[in-house]
């Protein structure tokens, strides 16, 4: 027989698998589970975006674009990001659409790092950020963050991770799996470090529509010296409920844009045209949607974190995205095992903190992005589990 562990890249596999979908293997075929797992919205995409791209398709919009991306939505998307970010980028040189901010992840850390170079990222984090700094080649560089601090990243932890090895800081705020936002203070210093050390910021801001404080989203580009260093990812997916058009977008100074380009050119050559005839609608008209949608998860943190805290779990009430992210560590058992007794005894399935990486540990994350109705039940459920502990 074939040994096909000889004929897979060491690079490949060594990586692990997602702990989320991991996770959600178990759930399938499984009656009656309430999800608080896949980090996606409830709601259909709104009808005018989905016609949209119904549309593009009757009338015969089925061919290759730019590989940039249309230039009508690129300059939509320079609009956007002039108007919400308050940073101004050419829609002819420094925007590139990609398949989802994933695959603009990807290519940025393929253009940005040569073999051995370091990437710090704060954790815990989205389950992709330490694969992909790894298929980079790549060194990842984890930098915990602390409930004390509602997991936002601190200036003082970054700096002490910092060495000459240092290429590339990734950034995500709001912050998938504890919906921490960074308060501006601290992000101030952040860039002051990143200045003085001559990084390159990566900042995946997907969620950053979704913010439920007083204070508005700021992005690090916007300060000084940051906007010449920053590749500010953003799409479409969370927001605008798109998550299956599968469409991101990376914005930067042209020399980057160009070299995460050369690659997305032979890998992608471009982002499907039905999908960015969506966003492009969804731009253009899509935020009274938008905002009622935001509106809708607001009301269901409130309610999640409020019953959460009744029932004796402590969870920290978050400024962003759509996760709460309970500390379980009173209860003296992993997130795994919290994890696969609350499936196996209430059917409620949440995901294990240390999918997130090891500052996880201890904690559980519960996407609240599902029915109001839904989610009373599975707080109703975890109670009755948490008086069995």
């Amino acid at each position: 027989l074939m040994d096909y562990s000889k004929k897979i890249s060491k690079q490949v596999a060594g990586i692990p698998r997602s702990g989320i979908r991991d996770f959600f293997e178990l759930v399938q075929g499984r009656d009656d589970v309430i999800s608080l797992g896949v980090g996606e919205p409830d709601f259909a995409t709104p009808w005018h975006i989905r016609e949209a791209a119904i549309y593009s398709l009757e009338k015969g919009f089925t061919s290759y674009t730019s590989n940039l991306g249309l230039l009508s939505l690129r300059k939509a998307i320079s609009r956007y990001v002039d108007d919400f970010f308050k940073v101004n980028y050419s829609a002819d040189s420094e925007i590139l659409v990609t398949v989802g901010v994933s695959e603009a992840i990807d290519l940025a850390l393929r253009a940005l790092i040569n073999p051995g170079e370091e990437v710090v990222f704060h954790t815990p984090c989205y389950v992709s950020y330490l694969p992909s700094i790894a298929l980079a080649y790549g060194v990842p560089v984890e930098v915990p963050t602390k409930k004390e601090d509602n997991f936002a990243l601190r200036a003082d932890m970054l700096e002490a991770a910092i060495t000459p090895q240092t290429r590339v800081l990734m950034l995500n705020f709001p912050t998938n799996p504890t919906g921490a936002v960074m308060p501006v203070d601290e992000l101030e210093k952040i860039a002051q470090l990143c200045v003085k050390n001559d990084l390159i910021v990566l900042s995946d801001e997907i969620y950053c529509e979704l913010c439920y404080g007083e204070d508005e989203h700021v992005s690090i580009a916007t300060m000084p010296g940051m906007r010449e260093r920053t590749i500010l990812l953003h799409g479409f997916s969370k927001a605008f409920a798109m998550t299956g058009f599968r469409l991101g977008y990376a914005c930067a100074p042209a020399p980057l844009i160009e070299a995460m380009m050369k690659i997305h050119q032979y890998a992608m050559l471009c982002a499907p045209m039905t999908s960015q005839a969506a966003a492009l609608e969804a731009l253009e008209n899509g935020e009274a949607a938008m905002l009622e949608m935001r509106e809708s998860y607001h009301q269901r943190r409130d309610f999640v974190v409020g019953r959460l805290n009744d029932i004796g779990i402590e969870c920290h009430s978050p400024g962003g995205a759509f996760y709460v992210f309970p500390d379980i560590r009173k209860f003296g058992i992993s997130s795994q095992e919290f994890a696969m007794r609350l499936l196996e005894a209430e059917d409620v399935a949440a995901v294990p903190g240390d999918a997130f990486g090891q500052a996880g540990e201890g904690f559980l994350r519960c996407c609240y992005a599902t029915s109001l109705d839904e989610l009373k039940t599975a707080m109703d459920r975890i109670e009755r589990f948490v008086a069995t502990l």
